[in-house]
């Protein structure tokens, strides 16, 4: 009975070590990339770099641009009108304040204020989605005012639709 426990130990440890090999290889930083980064080219992954940095930020209970952001938002259209095939997700964030309902509108808001001036330097709609995440995705945890600046903001996502 002896060799009979220590078989079917030694079996279920073998088994454990093939499934933790098997369903969980090691992804090292920078190998791996998604399927919309494998179908670009590397200049588009350049362009979706450009225009994924510069996250904008807005003032309390506010969805104006202000000067900066502006600023940021002129360097990004021209890079959308050269490569028409990327698109883009602007994301409407806020800080904690506020509730759901409130924030998610104000997020909206946001998101459209940054589109608006995008089609306005004429980047095609056709390029442009806007979501609003309200306050379910802080950039920053806590409270206090260097949280709440850091969250009240635009991110922009690119992609390359799948044709």
């Amino acid at each position: 009975m002896n060799k009979f426990i220590r078989s079917g130990l030694l079996c279920a440890i073998l088994a454990l070590a093939i499934a933790a090999g098997a369903g969980c290889a090691k992804k090292e930083v920078g190998q791996t990339l998604d399927d919309d980064e494998l179908a670009m080219t590397e200049s588009e992954r350049q362009a979706a770099a450009a225009i994924s940095n510069g996250i904008i930020y807005f003032a309390y209970d506010s969805f104006d641009l202000a000067e900066q952001s502006k600023g940021i938002l002129t360097q990004k259209a021209p890079v959308l009108k050269q490569f028409p095939q990327l698109r883009v997700v602007i994301e409407g964030h806020c800080d904690e304040r506020g509730t759901e309902e409130y924030n998610l509108a104000l997020g909206e808001r946001r998101a459209r204020a940054a589109s608006d001036f995008l089609l306005n330097l004429g980047v095609p709609a056709s390029q442009l989605q806007t979501v609003s995440f309200g306050k379910l995705h802080p950039a920053v945890m806590g409270s206090g005012e260097s949280a709440w600046s850091k969250n009240r903001r635009d991110e922009f996502k690119v992609f390359k639709p799948k044709y």
